[in-house]
């Protein structure tokens, strides 16, 4: 009788990368991009949203003038930005023709320069080619700059469903430029702030306090208050990815995904009107709220936390919330739960709040008290208005 035989393989990767916080990272006097790169035979293509270079017309001249200086081969390839990128195949057929006509190789780079939705496109795109080439990342919106960029993550959507293709590829390196951000519109200034409270609710009391004093300043758009609060929050990603024991997400634990159970499903129902930040904003109100009627957080917390997300010009109530009789939650957005957990597998693992700075995972999300939560939002929301 045959018996059979195993060989167990068993490997470790070290991964590391610097992500860098500059100003004006193409001007030719700024050394922080070159110095990443290997220059000995090196080639590069870059990635840019087509908005950095309506709003920065110099760049694309800044990017030619700072690769000849330093006698590096480049291309440039100029795309379209925003969730649609994520949705659009051809347009990551354009980026891999790019890497395919300048041969770039494991040994060269791709430059994505952008925000969240292009660097997730293209990195997912560098992920494929040849297995994987050299990625940096430059992020130009406060959440790239402060979480999406600075991860290790890559997708596109498919099937109706967020990121429902994509990669875990850590990048070669993370610059971050404030200087991109003076061109934001106050809905992207605003909306990347929501990425901070989520993260400061779920492990930094201070950090949230220290946000909750500076709100009239991030109002005012103060860039030194806002590159302290991107420092902090990009710092408490990237603690998390090296530090927690899953930075690839092989189990149910998804802490940093607190309130994004919601925010994924009402941007994909809103069509994508409804931006990232603001939907996590509304995502975090909601979970915030079912923790306080579940007794695991306090109403004074709770009012600090809706109170936070206001003063800074979140709406922490959609519509879509809610069915069409406003007294249960919408059940199309209570779907979302299960593709929530189907898009890791095991079980559902949903964070909530047990005070500020403090989060707990639940395995079990109620739809009634689901729906007491939506009707709290509605009330407040219509004190707000008042």
């Amino acid at each position: 009788m045959y018996k059979a035989q195993n060989i167990r393989q068993h490997f470790q990767v070290d991964y590391h990368y610097d992500v860098v916080f500059t100003r004006n990272v193409f001007k030719t006097d700024n050394k922080e991009l070159i110095n990443i790169i290997k220059t000995e035979n090196s080639k590069i293509v870059v990635v840019i949203e087509r908005d950095i270079a309506v709003y920065h017309p110099n760049i694309i001249n800044d990017i030619s003038d700072y690769f000849e200086l330093h006698t590096v081969d480049s291309s440039i390839l100029i795309v379209r930005g925003g969730e649609n990128i994520k949705n659009d195949d051809h347009t990551i057929e354009e980026i891999l023709q790019l890497i395919h006509n300048n041969r770039i190789d494991r040994h060269s780079y791709l430059i994505a320069i952008g925000g969240g939705a292009v660097l997730d496109a293209a990195g997912y795109a560098a992920a494929i080619a040849h297995r994987g080439i050299r990625l940096i990342r430059v992020p130009t919106t406060v959440l790239s700059q402060n979480d999406s960029g600075v991860g290790v993550k890559t997708s596109i959507n498919y099937f109706g469903k967020k990121n429902f293709l994509g990669t875990f590829s850590p990048p070669y390196a993370v610059i971050n430029d404030s200087c991109f951000l003076e061109t934001l519109d106050d809905r992207n200034w605003r909306s990347g702030i929501s990425e901070a409270i989520k993260v400061a609710l779920i492990k930094d009391a201070a950090f949230f306090n220290w946000i909750a004093q500076n709100t009239e300043a991030l109002n005012e758009r103060n860039m030194a208050v806002m590159e302290q609060l991107i420092f902090r929050c990009a710092q408490l990603h990237i603690e998390h990815i090296g530090t927690a024991g899953d930075p690839f997400e092989k189990g149910s634990s998804r802490p940093l995904d607190f309130g994004h159970w919601a925010a994924h499903k009402l941007e994909y129902l809103s069509g994508y009107e409804v931006l990232h930040g603001e939907a996590v904003a509304i995502g975090i109100a909601l979970d915030s709220v079912y923790s306080y009627k579940t007794g695991r957080l306090d109403e004074e917390a709770l009012q600090r936390i809706l109170t936070c997300l206001t003063d800074l010009g979140f709406e922490i109530f959609h519509t879509l919330l809610s069915d069409k009789t406003q007294s249960e939650v919408n059940p199309l957005l209570y779907k979302g739960l299960e593709e929530f957990r189907e898009h890791l597998g095991g079980e559902l693992t949903v964070m909530l709040l047990k005070g500020i700075g403090t989060g707990e995972e639940v395995h079990h999300i109620e739809k009634t008290i689901l729906s007491q939560a939506v009707q709290y939002l509605i009330k407040s929301n219509v004190l707000i208005q008042e």
